[in-house]
């Protein structure tokens, strides 16, 4: 269960970087349909929608990165307590 966690937040986290490039990169006219912020009559970029995707997907990457790290059993808990 714990990879599988990894894996899709490693996903969507380059998922949600891609689309802040996107939203970055490209005016809200030229916006691919199911992005929120499309609209057809406008040439303005959407930052706050980029940077917003953009911390979004750091937070999937270091998600995924504390959960893939080595877990401490209780054993090495209370060794840690003793000395």
């Amino acid at each position: 269960m714990n990879k599988t966690l990894v894996i899709i937040a490693i996903i969507l986290g380059l998922l949600l970087i891609v689309s802040s490039v996107v939203y970055f990169m490209t005016p809200a006219r030229y916006l691919p349909i199911y992005l929120p912020g499309y609209d057809r009559a406008s040439m303005v970029h959407h930052y706050k929608h980029g940077i917003g995707a953009f911390f979004l997907g750091v937070g999937c990457f270091i998600f995924a990165w504390f959960q893939s790290g080595k877990k401490k059993t209780a054993d090495s808990v209370k060794e840690e307590e003793k000395s």
